[in-house]
This record gives C-alpha cells, structure tokens and sequence, in this order.
C-alpha cells in the first residue's frame, strides 16, 4: 500500500513540474561570422530572437541584424544594430514566416529562434534605457 502511494504522489509531482517547466521551445539555430541571409523559418507569435555577438576587437565591429518576410522578401524592421559584443533577447508578436539578413563586420554572432506560450511572453518586459 505504501508502495502504492509513494507511485502516485510521484506522479502527481511529475505531472505538476510538466506544468511549470517551460514551453520554449527551439525553432532554428544559426551561426556566423560574416554577412548572409538565414534560411526562412516559420514561427507562431510569440516567439523570441536569443541573440549572441562575440569578438577579438570590441568598439571596432559592425553588426546589423533585419527581419525579412520570407513569402514577399520585404522588409520587417531593424532588429539590431551593434558595435560591440554583447547578448540580449528580442520579443516578437507576430506570427510568419522569415528570414534574418545579417551585416557582419569582425564579429561571430549566434542568433536563436525560440517559440514560447502566450504565459512564457507576459514574463518578458522591455529593458529600460539607463
């Protein structure tokens, strides 16, 4: 009997953990370290750019990351524009399917396409200017 259940208090505890771990998930990696346009990836809002730029001559790179529509090859929005190594994450609330057009210039950069649920994306909030 006890053996009983110890199984189903653990799971029940496997169940509620599946809960409250995270849903993102990752859609597409891409990694570089000079100027290309991504293959299209499809993601349904939200969804999230992790974003990594790594470099031997910081202050002297150039990095300038767009949004592309994929279907029409038109032009989203500046995603980033950066001289200097660093990291961040990008919300986006648009479903579709895209590119990235990266300008790179003494830079490697990583860029991670990561679908979240609706309850992930409440918990992202603007960073403020300092």
């Amino acid at each position: 009997m006890a053996r009983f259940l110890i199984t189903i208090a653990v799971s029940i505890s496997v169940l509620l953990i599946s809960e409250i771990a995270p849903a993102k998930e990752l859609v597409r990696e891409f990694q570089g370290s000079r100027s290309t346009t991504t293959v299209e990836f499809e993601v349904r809002a939200p969804w999230i750019l992790d974003w990594r730029i790594y470099t031997d001559y910081p202050g002297q790179i150039g990095v300038d990351i767009s949004l592309i529509d994929a279907r029409t090859g038109a032009f989203q929005g500046s995603v980033l524009k950066t001289k200097w190594p660093g990291n961040g994450v990008r919300l986006f609330r648009e479903s579709g399917k895209y590119q990235f057009k990266v300008v790179s210039n003494l830079a490697r950069w990583t860029l991670k396409v990561e679908q979240l649920t609706r309850e992930e994306a409440e918990q992202y909030t603007p960073r403020t200017a300092k």
